[in-house]
């Protein structure tokens, strides 16, 4: 199919166009069920215990990673990009976390907890949290090993190196820390379960506005080389659109 967009559509008849859309709804339909069997494996892949006593900062005071779940037997963990002495947190971290307060309700609602997690002093968070207008749980893990232990936080050395075990393998890091999303199960045993961590393109996953984007003639409209350049903090965009 042709690759349209807004300078140089395909014009046709409303036939045409209707015949064209049909054809199209097969292929998003195998890829509806091919996303159903994805997700179906995924809840199907082993766990692992969590052995380390992680105890994190938060404003209620020092939590375990037990209690973030909050009485609910699941817990989602965004590992979010933000150090000490950032001024600001990651421009994808805080593009992805846009995206969460309206949807918590409805995850609570189905058993699920969830919190996000920097290796920043929770001063440094919880300033920054109010600036951007958050709501949702957000710890510190500054002091602890659990950013490095979840494959998010890097040595000098690594930086320098320009690759560390990151996605589940040697790859490209540009940064000491690096964007990634865990999920932990409570077991009948009363122990916490690690039962799968996303990295990298794994986190698109989170972005209604990339799924709006996607709907519409331009697409994302991104370099290919540096595709989240366009993106800004919500409280740094110009009033009018903001070009590549």
């Amino acid at each position: 199919m042709k690759n349209n967009s807004t300078d140089n559509p395909t014009i046709v008849s409303p036939e045409k166009w209707l015949a064209a859309r049909r054809e199209f709804l097969r292929e998003e339909k195998e890829f509806s069920k091919q996303r159903d069997r994805l997700a179906a494996h995924r809840r199907e892949l082993p766990w692992v215990k969590v052995e380390q006593p992680y105890v994190f900062e938060s404003p209620q005071g020092r939590r375990s990673l037990a209690e973030m779940f909050e009485g609910r037997s699941q817990l989602i963990v965004y590992h979010f990009m933000l150090a000490a002495g950032w001024e600001d947190g990651c421009r994808g971290c805080s593009f992805v976390s846009d995206h969460f307060d309206g949807a918590l309700p409805h995850v609570n609602a189905r058993d699920v907890s969830f919190t996000a997690v920097s290796i920043a002093p929770l001063e440094e968070i919880e300033r920054y949290k109010a600036r951007m207008g958050w709501k949702f749980n957000w710890v510190s893990s500054h002091g602890t090993s659990f950013n490095r232990d979840f494959g998010v936080s890097f040595t000098a050395e690594e930086v320098e190196a320009g690759q560390a075990d990151y996605n589940f393998g040697l790859n490209k890091i540009g940064m000491e820390e690096m964007p990634g999303l865990s999920v932990f199960a409570r077991g009948a045993d009363g122990a916490v379960y690690r039962t799968y961590s996303t990295y990298a393109r794994g986190l698109d996953l989170l972005i209604g506005a990339y799924n709006l984007l996607d709907l519409v003639p331009q697409g994302r409209d991104e370099d290919s080389e540096a595709p989240m350049k366009w993106v800004r903090l919500h409280d740094r965009y110009d009033h009018v659109a903001v070009a590549n």
